[in-house]
């Protein structure tokens, strides 16, 4: 009986022992650590249980857009790098731009538009101002004289010349009908030959009935057909004429445009037109 219960004491002991490090339902000695509020530091660390790290979201970064690169994209940019590569982009910079080539013409004249592009200058636009207008008088015998319409369309064409040969266009305040080469037309107008040219010429004429010149001279053109337009052209396509009224040289600063026009004759229909024009100073 003794060794009986020498074997039963010996079990309960072990039990006791043994049991928490088994798995058994009673507090271990890590939990009586924690559970020490004297203590700062668990017992044994080693086996207390893994406290939860907080959770962090991972940074989200934006997807870039796919692009799909085919053959012939591959091809170009391998060709568009060797161009690059054959360019000598740093001393590109550095050489000298050749100066324009100033052009003389024919006539021994300097082109005006190579002539300002050396000076790094451009060819003018059209000039301001309105132009004024003409009384459309009629002479003695009735041979209608200058209208405004004539005036203006003369000016313009003149102008437009002027600009398309890069020259400095007048104001179009500074045309002005004339009075005094009018009176000259109408003498020429009003001769009696049935010549329209017996009277054509400058200073100093007689017509065929022996009347001498009057009024003032100037540049002329005429025939029939003509307008304030076409004997401008006229006047620049006639290299004596171009000298004396569109003076390509000469500045324009206080130059005035002269003009008057008649319409017909004695023995001439309304479309036979005489004009006359010249450049004075304002």
């Amino acid at each position: 009986m003794k060794r009986i219960a020498f074997l039963a004491t010996l079990f309960t002991a072990v039990l006791v022992i043994v049991l928490p490090f088994v798995g058994g339902g009673g507090p271990g000695l890590t939990s009586q650590a924690v559970a020490d509020s004297g203590s700062a530091t668990p017992l044994l660390a080693s086996m207390t249980a893994p406290v939860a790290a907080p959770v962090v979201e991972a940074p989200r970064v934006a997807l870039a857009t796919t692009v799909r690169v085919t053959d012939d994209y591959a091809q170009a940019q391998a060709e568009a790098e060797k161009v690059a590569l054959t360019q000598d982009w740093e001393h590109i910079a550095q050489k000298p731009v050749p100066k324009p080539v100033v052009v003389i013409l024919e006539d021994g004249s300097v082109d005006r538009r190579t002539l300002l592009a050396s000076q790094g200058l451009a060819c003018p636009t059209d000039a301001g101002g309105s132009v004024g207008g003409a009384p459309a008088a009629y002479s003695a015998q009735g041979v209608p004289g200058t209208t405004s319409d004539d005036l203006a369309s003369f000016a313009s064409t003149y102008n437009a010349i002027r600009i398309e040969n890069c020259l400095d266009p007048i104001p179009y305040g500074n045309f002005f009908y004339d009075s005094c080469m009018e009176a000259r037309l109408f003498w020429m107008a009003e001769s009696p030959s049935p010549d329209p040219l017996d009277a054509w010429g400058h200073m100093g004429s007689v017509r065929i009935d022996g009347v001498p010149s009057t009024g003032c001279d100037g540049n002329l053109a005429g025939g029939s057909g003509n307008t304030g337009s076409t004997v401008a052209s006229k006047w620049w396509y006639s290299l004596a004429h171009r000298a004396s009224l569109y003076r390509p040289g000469d500045d324009v600063g206080g130059a005035c445009i002269a003009f008057a026009m008649t319409h017909g004759g004695i023995d001439e229909p309304y479309d036979f037109a005489r004009a006359a024009a010249r450049w004075v100073s304002c």
